[in-house]
């Protein structure tokens, strides 16, 4: 059964890495050699119990179990593809993208409130061409026709709105949270907006379902929470323990988590369901073994006490994952609890291997998806980690020396005194144990998936894991069910033992070595590590563990890799509107811009860049250009400062801005600057030094413009420079001008990429930073065909994803979408 689970899982993950979706003929043969294979693996048992005494028996035993997981894989790759076909069936048609539809619907999530907008689930009822489930923001006046603020929205409400919808869309960057196919994880086909005009109406207060009954649970919960505890900084990890909605927990408090190894803790984890459903059942099954509800009845002998408690437990256990939404951790755990229920139920013993088995063989045919994400991995990994380390291991208690043995003169209350010892010792040694499997077993697959390793962990979870578990956990769960006059001291007592641990999380997190960053392995250097992380925690007795260590040393001593000299590499990230672009000499590298600002806490450097330079095992910039002020170019500056090491910062910004005064350096871009990187040149090209002197000039006119040249290639970073900038460097000396690579200024805008300017540049290969049907409609129409005319290679990070040029003798253009082509992309 395990071989045969662990080929379904790899089947499933070889179906989300396709381009495209197999035909329904490859489906079905699939399915076919699948039965074939489980058919041959039957006959070869039943051959080799008949022949049990030849010498081919073990070959036999390996062909089954290669045949059973062939079998699992057909049949995995076949489900996952008739799963994702009809997950893509109900697409917006390309047609209806960007029109008007009168709809009705449920509110089918937790409304998520802030910035002057709220952002929902809708489950539509009516008309057909809108998919079923699409996700929808209610804007108040930050767009044209939407002045009116949204309502309050209550999960399980039914509305009549109208909305302007296009097809699933998201930023798609190397390491970058693929948000279209968590949109497809999630049902939701279509995204949109509500407009002001039309008849916005609430039409019925509760539509009856389980699904709305849990939403408005959950909603309840949350207000109770905010209620009891307003303004407090920590009451969305508060809200996120009890009822699993972490969007109230901030980048800050993130970011703390990360680097100390916790943010398993900080949300509804196997650890917190297995102490609820442990409660429940023991509470249960001490009720019904006191006939505590009938007296008068012997219970336990209707139905004994211990198969009341599995069901009790596993009841408790769902409501608090439904309260959590289904999150991959705690479907595993609540699927290993339910195959433990069903194993006690009939008197069955299960091998702990197994059930892990199980869960993980449930998880993916219920949700193909979750192979694609991290939570699935570390979850079960962690699991498998505490099992290899732990189970079949010789207990102290029951090893123990009989020399070591209580006395029997002293008495009974010595006995019992010693014998408490004896097992508080074991779970000491035990919890030592599963921490040391936990954190050693996870390093390979935590620097192939995030590219760093927390060093403080061992520490941190040690300190946060009884502290949240037993304490803050508990008390918020309390806090969240007791009426109002009882549930706020519970909830800021829960609040105030939460807010002293992280102030000793935080401390933590910001020691020198508190976290260890290299670049993400290749699949040899993992492969290596993983061998050497067994063989360390292998039996104790096992020869030389000490030297698995030596198998991580290509993993944590990896470096980032780097161009020749005299070659460089730009990365133009696709952020959205606006601009961010990584540009990597042999041994230095410049951001120049850093992305949008998409709300106050998200913004293109902790979205897009910062993840890209972790994963890339990069901890320091060189230099950072910021064009100008404008924040779809400066909005991810300050994030950037915050967490990476940057040399010194150039920009167009007053010396009082909030970056300058961020930079360990701040100097203002004017042209004239020059400076040389392993062979490559940089020269500034703009805005002149005089122009600061001007105050009437609009921030775009003092984009820094720069020139980056080996001497064979060159690409010009342009920035927001307009017409009447673009006249002046054309006049300035046109020769200056000339790259290969042009990033198209104001984003391809009418007022900029004048002809004159063109010709003087003569770019091979243009690049437009743009957002997906932004409201500019940048690239205008009339400049993309002029680029066109011109025969230029025209590359926008909008529909082809973040572009990325490697300049040595030539020019190679790739595109991130069609590096990573994937069948959900369907464009």
């Amino acid at each position: 059964m395990r071989c045969a689970i662990l080929g379904l899982v790899g089947g499933v993950a070889w179906l989300q890495a396709q381009a495209v979706l197999p035909e329904a003929g490859t489906q079905l043969g699939c399915a076919s050699g699948a039965i074939l294979a489980a058919a041959g693996s039957a006959w070869l048992t039943r051959r080799t119990l008949l022949n049990a005494s030849q010498p081919l028996a073990t070959f036999s035993c390996l062909f089954r179990a290669c045949l059973v997981a062939a079998a699992g894989a057909l049949l995995g790759f076949a489900w996952a593809a008739f799963i994702a076909q009809a997950g893509l069936s109900s697409e917006l048609a390309k047609s209806d993208e960007g029109r008007d539809f009168d709809i009705v619907g449920t509110i089918d999530s937790l409304p998520n409130r802030q910035d002057g907008s709220t952002r929902f689930n809708f489950a539509v009822e009516s008309p057909s061409a809108v998919p079923p489930r699409i996700v929808l923001s209610w804007y108040a006046g930050t767009r044209p026709g939407n002045a009116a603020p949204a309502p309050d929205l209550l999960p399980g409400e039914r509305w009549r709105l109208k909305v302007r919808l296009q097809r699933p869309h998201g930023n798609a960057n190397p390491f970058g949270f693929d948000y279209e196919l968590w949109l497809l994880e999630q049902g939701i086909r279509a995204t949109g907006y509500v407009r002001a005009e039309g008849r916005n109406e609430r039409l019925s207060g509760f539509v009856p379902s389980v699904h709305n009954a849990v939403e408005r649970a959950r909603y309840a919960i949350r207000q109770h929470i905010n209620a009891a505890l307003p303004g407090a900084r920590f009451a969305g990890v508060i809200a996120a323990l009890a009822m699993g909605d972490q969007r109230g927990i901030s980048q800050q408090d993130w970011q703390v988590f990360s680097r100390t190894g916790i943010s398993h803790l900080v949300s509804i984890s196997g650890l917190h369901i297995t102490m609820i459903a442990g409660l429940a059942a023991w509470a249960a099954g001490w009720l019904w073994r006191k006939s505590f509800f009938m007296p008068e009845w012997q219970l336990p002998l209707l139905l004994p006490a211990a198969r009341l408690a599995v069901v009790a437990g596993f009841l408790a256990a769902w409501g608090y994952v439904a309260l959590a939404g289904f999150g991959v951790p705690a479907q595993r755990t609540l699927y290993m609890l339910a195959v433990v229920a069903i194993a006690v139920w009939l008197d069955r013993v299960s091998a702990i291997s197994h059930v892990l088995a199980l869960a993980a063989g449930v998880v993916v045919i219920l949700d193909p998806w979750a192979v694609m994400w991290p939570g699935f991995w570390l979850s079960f990994g962690a699991v498998a980690a505490i099992l290899y380390a732990t189970v079949g291991r010789m207990s102290l208690s029951a090893a123990a020396d009989p020399a070591g043995a209580p006395p029997a003169a002293p008495g009974p209350a010595a006995w019992r005194n010693a014998a408490w010892l004896a097992r508080t010792r074991e779970n000491l040694r035990l919890a030592a144990l599963t921490q040391l499997a936990v954190t050693a077993g996870l390093v390979p697959l935590t620097m192939l998936l995030f590219s760093q390793v927390s060093l403080v962990s061992p520490l941190a979870n040690a300190i946060a894991i009884p502290a949240i578990s037993l304490l803050v956990t508990p008390l918020a769960l309390a806090g969240s069910v007791l009426p109002d006059p009882l549930a706020a001291p519970v909830l800021q007592c829960s609040h105030w033992l939460l807010e002293a641990l992280l102030d000793l999380l935080q401390r933590l997190s910001v020691l020198p070595l508190a976290v260890w960053s290299a670049p993400a392995p290749g699949w040899p250097s993992f492969a290596l590590a993983l061998g050497g992380t067994a063989w360390m925690l292998a039996p104790r007795g096992w020869p030389l563990r000490w030297l698995g260590l030596a198998c991580w040393l290509p993993l944590l001593s990896a470096q980032p890799d780097s161009p020749p000299p005299g070659a460089l590499r730009a990365t133009a990230f696709d952020v959205g509107q606006g601009m961010a672009v990584l540009i990597e000499t042999g041994r230095h590298r410049l951001l120049y811009d850093t992305g949008p600002a998409y709300t106050p806490e998200t913004n293109g450097g902790n979205r897009v860049i910062l993840p890209y330079l972790r994963q890339r095992g990069i901890a320091r910039l060189d230099g950072m250009v910021v064009s100008h002020s404008d924040t779809d170019h400066s909005g991810g500056a300050l994030a950037v400062l915050g967490e990476q090491e940057v040399g010194w910062v150039a920009s167009s910004l007053a010396p009082g801005h909030p970056i300058a005064r961020a930079a360990r350096r701040h100097l203002q871009c004017a042209a004239g600057q020059r400076w040389e990187w392993d062979g490559v040149r940089f020269e500034m090209l703009h805005p002149a030094a005089g122009s600061y002197a001007n105050p009437g000039l609009k921030a775009n006119a003092r984009s820094c413009t720069l020139r980056i040249s080996n001497g064979r290639t060159a690409i010009l970073l342009a920035g927001d420079i307009e017409a009447a900038q673009e006249a002046e460097l054309v006049l300035g000396g046109a020769d200056r001008l000339r790259a290969d690579v042009l990033l198209a200024p104001h984003h391809g805008s009418g007022t900029s990429s004048t002809a004159a300017f063109l010709a003087a540049v003569r770019p091979a290969v243009a690049v437009f930073q743009v957002g997906w049907r932004n409201r500019y409609h940048h690239p205008k129409d009339t400049v993309w065909m002029r680029y066109g005319e011109l025969g230029i290679r025209r590359e926008r990070t909008d529909e082809a994803g973040a572009v990325l040029l490697a300049l040595g003798d030539r020019v190679d253009v790739s595109t991130w979408r069609a590096q990573h082509l994937r069948y959900w992309y369907g464009r």
